[in-house]
């Protein structure tokens, strides 16, 4: 019986965390671009359902596309649907094993996105080291990053309150 109620603070400790987690990326993109309507995730859909539900939170009044992919062999087809449904803005999902920060899956993403002039954003230092616009978050230390040479080719501007990496 304790094992399960520990377990289970555990579990209602990290959808905790994970809701609060992309509030300040939310507002940051919404300072930023005012623009984005629509914002796309790639990932496992099943292992991370409560980052969906938190970026979902995050970002109201914005449309969420959710690209469920399951390994690297999803790639091709996650990007031809983000290529049909055009989104604005992409959020990475850390610890994602297949698309999250610093995955092949990730920089993939990242390069396309960029080339067809959509911003990828994040809430780590590695994402943004990676290629994000844009990162914000426990990652980050709190702290906005942006990488200009990403944004330049993706099209958009950067806050004059980052800090560029």
């Amino acid at each position: 019986m304790k094992l399960v109620t520990l377990l289970s603070a555990a579990v209602l400790m990290t959808t905790t965390l994970a809701a609060g987690e992309y509030d300040a990326l939310g507002k940051a993109v919404r300072s930023a671009w005012p623009s984005v309507g629509t914002v796309a995730v790639v990932c496992d859909s099943a292992a991370h359902k409560g980052a969906i539900d938190a970026i979902a939170g995050a970002m109201p009044g914005m449309k969420l596309i959710v690209v469920d992919v399951k390994g690297q062999q999803d790639m091709g087809k996650a990007l031809s649907t983000l290529g049909t449904r055009h989104p604005d803005a992409v959020v990475l999902v850390a610890g994602d094993k297949v698309a999250g920060d610093g995955t092949g899956g990730a920089a993939f993403l990242i390069q396309r996105m960029a080339a067809a002039k959509v911003p990828t954003v994040a809430t780590t230092e590695a994402a943004v080291r990676q290629g994000a616009v844009l990162g914000l978050g426990s990652g980050t230390g709190g702290k906005l990053l942006a990488n200009a040479k990403v944004a330049g080719v993706a099209g958009v501007t950067i806050p004059a309150s980052a800090s560029q990496i």
